[in-house]
This record gives C-alpha cells, structure tokens and sequence, in this order.
C-alpha cells in the first residue's frame, strides 16, 4: 500500500468538498421539484420552483445544514493531518483526472476555494517553473520559444500520445525551447487569457537571452486561450507581443462547438416544464469554460468577434472523420466534436470570418479531435511551416 501524502490528504479534502456541495445542490433540487407538485396547477413556459415552508422547509433546512456541518466537521479533522505527512508527488493518472474535473467545475472548484482547482502554471520537462525565474528549471534556453496550451479537461502531458512527444521533438530539432501551460480549464476563456498574458509578460522579461521568435500552439480551447491572450495583452499593453510571430490552432471551435449549443437548448427546453425545469440546474452546472465553446468566446462579452492579431501568422490544423471523396461528410462530422468551418474560422457572417489565408490551412481526414495532438501527418505539417 501507498504511504499516505500531502498529495493524497489535498486530493480527499477537495473530494469531500466536493461531495458536500453535490448533496446541497440535490437536495435544492428535490425541495423545488416537491414545491412545485405541491402546486395545484403549476404555469407552463417558467418555473414557480421555490423553497418549500413549514415543517417541509424546516426539514430541508436540516439537511443542508447537516450536510454542511459534517463536511466543515471532516475539513478540519484532516487539516492538522498534513503537516505530519510527506509531501508527495503526483502522477499522470491523477493529474488527468484532476483535470477532468476541472474542466467539468473548474470555475465552481476556484470560487469555493476547493484544493483540487488547478493554479495556471507553465512547465518545461515536465517540471513545474515560475515565470520569474526559468533558469530553475531550464537548462539550454534558446532565443526561440515553442509555448504549448492544451484543451479542455486535458493538461500539458496529453501532449505525449502512445510513449511519445512529436511536438517536443519538433521543437529540439528546429531550435525552440518548447513550454507548456497548464491551467484549469473550467474557468472562463477570457480569465485564462488574462492570466496566461501576465504569465507570458512575465516569461518574456526574464528569458535569460533576448528572444527572436515566439509562437503558440493551442489544441482546442487551447487556440481560444491564446487568442484571448493576444487580445488581453494588446489592451495591457504588454512586450511580449512584440515577439510573437506565429499562432497555430488544432481543432480550435473558432466560432464555437454544436455540442455546447445543443446542451444550450436542451436547458431551454427544460425550463418550460415546471416538473422538470428543477433538472435544468444540473446541466447549467457545467463550467464557465464549457459555456464559452458555445461561441467560441475569448472575451467577458460571449459574442463580442475578435479579429486575429496584425501582424502575426496564424495556421489551423483541422481534422475530420470524412474522407476526401465526400466533402458533405468532411464538413457535417468535423472531427467528433468540433465542426471544420468552425476550425478553419469560417462564418456565414462574411464580418465573422478569420482571415486564414488558405496556405496556413491543413485538413486531416478520418481523424478524430484528440488525435490531432499526436498524428504524425499533422506534425509533419507543423514541422514545414514552423521550419
């Protein structure tokens, strides 16, 4: 058996807070779903769910409270425990599912200060290294930096696929010192791209040799985040834009996912059922950062079109489960789960569309979303143009 760590202790307190806040949320719902039975006929097109009274309030009252004690009560019971144990480390199993859940209730796990909400950090080697102080941990900076972002639900060593780093290994043999972000995925677009502009400021200001070249590759949400970095950053007014020179996305939804906006309007649906609009809530609890890929938003305004930044050279890596032969297929499947018009930023809204010039476009077929971050066509195709 695993001699208990720190690691261990954190992940079980952000577990049992976890747990608390659930049974709250269900126990909110059941209340409103009894309330809105007890009505004798409860209006169709909203919902009159409310707390219930009397004895049925009071008895609902008791079990949040109890619940919540309990969860107080086991939180600082274990507190003390940790300064007794070793620190630990953490491994690739757990890390991905931290980061799952952070996807999931990123936002709700950073507002509830709950231990297991992931701190944005930039890692070289699989070391985790302050922006301040890159000497730390690397040991060959070059002037030219490859900064990684990955998506949703994923961390910065998905990136490895099947034993192996083709973007790492893209970088050692054209000369850039590659970085990875990792970052808790559930919150907002936008707070990422702020944060990530602080950090890169930051980077840039203390690279311990000026730098020639920066260039972002971003899978998925990852591409928003970067974009929204870029436009954080201009309106700080922050250097290291200065050395950005290119952007590359994979399977970035541009202009947003169906997958979002279909669970978008299921909740619309629901809420017109006074019985079923109470169930409503568990679908709007997913992340703030789930909700931005409605849209693709990489601003606090969901639908506000932000341009591509001048004078950078952007490219977009696509993937479809079609074929060549039927481009009907290539453009309704897209890659599972992001739709080809929206990688390639393509809009019905001519206003809309991203300018990528056709060149720095690539499309992958019978190919699937995830594969995108270790196929070694698409890495052949990056390798040219960051060559």
């Amino acid at each position: 058996m695993a001699t208990p760590t720190r690691t261990h202790l954190s992940d079980l307190r952000g577990a049992t807070r976890l747990a608390v806040d659930a049974t709250v949320g269900i126990t909110d719902l059941v209340e409103k779903m009894h309330h809105t039975i007890q009505l004798v006929h409860p209006p169709l097109g909203a919902s009159r769910a409310e707390a219930t009274r009397g004895l049925t309030g009071l008895i609902y009252r008791g079990i949040r409270g109890t619940t919540r004690l309990i969860g107080r009560g086991l939180d600082a019971s274990l507190a003390p425990v940790a300064a007794l144990l070793p620190e630990g480390e953490t491994t690739a199993a757990r890390d991905a599912w931290v980061s799952a859940i952070n996807g999931v209730y990123g936002d709700h796990l950073e507002r509830s200060g709950n231990p297991l909400a992931i701190e944005m950090g930039l890692r070289h080697g699989g070391q985790r290294m302050a922006a301040e102080l890159p000497t730390d941990v690397i040991r060959a900076a070059t002037g030219k930096l490859l900064v990684i972002v990955h998506g949703l639900c994923l961390n910065d060593l998905h990136w490895t696929r099947e034993g192996e780093n083709r973007i790492d290994a893209v970088a050692a043999e054209l000369g850039y010192t590659p970085i990875y972000l990792r970052y808790n995925s559930g919150r907002s677009v936008a707070a990422n791209g702020r944060d990530f502009a602080g950090l890169l400021e930051a980077l840039l200001s203390h690279w311990p040799q000026p730098v020639q070249e920066l260039t972002i590759v971003g899978h998925s949400m990852g591409g928003l985040v970067a974009r929204s970095a870029s436009h954080h950053g201009r309106l700080a007014g922050h250097d290291w834009l200065s050395s950005l020179r290119k952007l590359v996305f994979l399977g970035t939804p541009h202009h947003g996912a169906p997958l979002e906006r279909g669970g978008d309007r299921l909740d619309y649906v629901m809420e017109l059922s006074p019985y079923v609009a109470p169930f409503a809530r568990i679908g709007k609890s997913r992340s703030a950062g789930i909700t931005d890929l409605r849209y693709g938003s990489i601003t606090d305004e969901r639908q506000e079109f932000v341009p591509l930044p001048t004078g950078v050279d952007c490219y977009a890596l696509v993937a479809t489960l079609g074929t060549r032969r039927n481009l009907v297929s290539e453009r309704l499947l897209g890659d599972g789960l992001v739709p080809v018009d929206s990688a390639l930023g393509r809009h019905q809204d001519p206003a809309r569309t991203l300018r990528i010039p056709k060149a720095r476009q690539w499309v992958g077929y019978e190919m699937g979303h995830l594969e995108l971050l270790g196929h070694p066509e698409v890495y052949e195709q990056l390798r040219g143009w960051l060559r």
